[in-house]
């Protein structure tokens, strides 16, 4: 089947995305053959302007346009607690729920020994550098509740252990909404581990 060369190509572009296969980059590729060319040449603006303009902050490795980024500048924030993030979209996460008023840092990935991803390929030197700084007292472990996430966690907690900070592990369990019937063994275990009083 012949397909012209800019839609083959604008397909080729898609499926590089994660999640995205030959049939879902056909589907937005024509659906952004249908947009105007005054929308398709705003996205296509956003996106090199995202690539151009954004660098990690020199602090806490998130994401940002302004180094420091907004929420290290900000003194508003409690600079007593660092909330450790695998990833900048789980630091939008946490921010999102409006209940952390805290610092973060962003490791950019976790521990995993099969892919080849070991400490030093995380920004976990930089972690421990802002510890050196005696105003931080709580050091929140929030990554992902997974093998490698749990690996991380583990290894931050006893490098932790000889700065005397406190460490801390977000809490695992049933999610809201859920029916216990169709949670799985190791999250009701951790629900379980997790409970407090009432």
């Amino acid at each position: 089947m012949y397909v012209p060369e800019p839609i083959s190509k604008l397909i080729e572009g898609f499926m590089r995305l994660p999640g995205i296969g030959p049939k879902t980059a056909q589907r937005l590729s024509f659906f952004v053959l249908g947009m105007d060319e005054e929308d398709v040449l705003d996205l296509a603006k956003a996106l090199v302007r995202a690539k151009r303009d954004l660098r990690t902050c020199s602090v806490c490795a998130n994401i940002t346009d302004q180094d420091p980024c907004y929420i290290c500048s900000n003194p508003a924030r409690d600079r007593s607690v660092i909330c450790v993030v695998q990833d900048p979209r789980d630091l939008m996460a946490m921010e999102r729920t409006r209940e952390y008023n805290g610092l973060y840092h962003v490791l950019h990935g976790a521990i995993s020994p099969m892919e080849g991803i070991g400490p030093d390929e995380l920004k976990i030197p930089d972690l421990l550098r802002r510890l050196e700084d005696e105003t931080v007292k709580e050091l929140i472990l929030a990554t992902n509740p997974n093998i490698e996430g749990e690996a991380t966690a583990m290894y931050l907690s006893k490098l932790v252990k000889p700065f005397g900070i406190k460490v801390t592990r977000i809490a695992h369990g049933l999610p809201v909404g859920g029916d216990i019937e169709f949670i799985d063994e190791v999250t009701l275990t951790k629900a379980l581990e997790g409970r407090r009083e009432l």
